[in-house]
């Protein structure tokens, strides 16, 4: 990755983590990525000094998960690394990423013929919540635990967004030029290349550099990106003024 080292002393794990190319041992699977919890937690903790985690447990009945009749079941985790402590839930969903329940229930999706809606809808059963599922939810909240310090970060992008097809289809010119238009601002703000601005978000969200090959869905996370990098160009200049 060519790419400036940034040297803010909180901010160095990050990086550190948030560099690692998870693209060749991801799986994606329902639109969702997911990645091994056995090989994320041994590539962290062969690059890090400490690590630790921990599986909340209701206090009450020592399960580990809380339950809610109407909302369903929700696991959280805690890790620590080097001393730094982050925090992640996740609900116990089934293989459609439907939220379980202690008891099965009906739900309706639309029905889609060629990348199109027909209007109609299908009705679908989402199971109930067993022990297996809860194990699966909690090993996924480790990683996406592991994730907010940086370890495949870019993987759940889009994530907390409806799902919407046509984020695969091609980004419009107009969005593309308001986008590097905006991009050229900051990239001349710090004296920086707009095609190094672009190389840098690009390859970080592992999508091509070039714009004609950008879906709807591409621009989106570039977008997301750009104040991450602002903040590591801000600390950079920072730190060169400090010496």
């Amino acid at each position: 990755m060519s790419k400036e080292v940034f040297e803010r002393e909180d901010n160095k794990l990050f990086n550190l983590l948030y560099q690692i190319d998870v693209k060749d041992v991801s799986e994606k699977r329902n639109k969702l990525t997911y990645l091994s919890w056995a090989w994320a937690w041994a590539e962290v903790s062969k690059r890090v000094s400490e690590i630790d985690y921990t599986i909340y447990r209701d206090t009450e009945t020592k399960r580990p998960y809380v339950f809610d009749p109407a909302a369903g079941y929700m696991v959280f985790t805690t890790i620590t690394i080097d001393g730094v402590t982050r925090e992640m839930w996740l609900p116990v969903m089934d293989s459609s990423n439907k939220a379980m329940k202690n008891e099965p229930y009906k739900y309706n999706v639309k029905e889609y013929k060629d990348n199109k809606w027909t209007g109609n809808y299908t009705e679908k059963t989402c199971e109930a919540a067993t022990m297996f599922y809860i194990n699966k939810a909690i090993m996924r909240c480790l990683v996406k635990n592991l994730a907010m310090f940086g370890l495949g970060l870019y993987i759940f992008t889009g994530e907390d967004m409806p799902e919407d097809i046509t984020m695969l289809e091609p980004a419009s010119d107009r969005s593309k030029k308001l986008f590097l238009k905006a991009l050229q601002v900051i990239a001349d703000q710090y004296e920086k290349d707009i095609d190094w601005m672009v190389l840098q978000l690009a390859d970080t969200a592992k999508i091509p550099a070039d714009d004609s090959k950008w879906t709807k869905g591409d621009l989106g996370m570039l977008k997301r990106g750009v104040g991450w990098l602002k903040q590591q160009l801000e600390e950079h200049e920072n730190a060169k003024q400090e010496k």
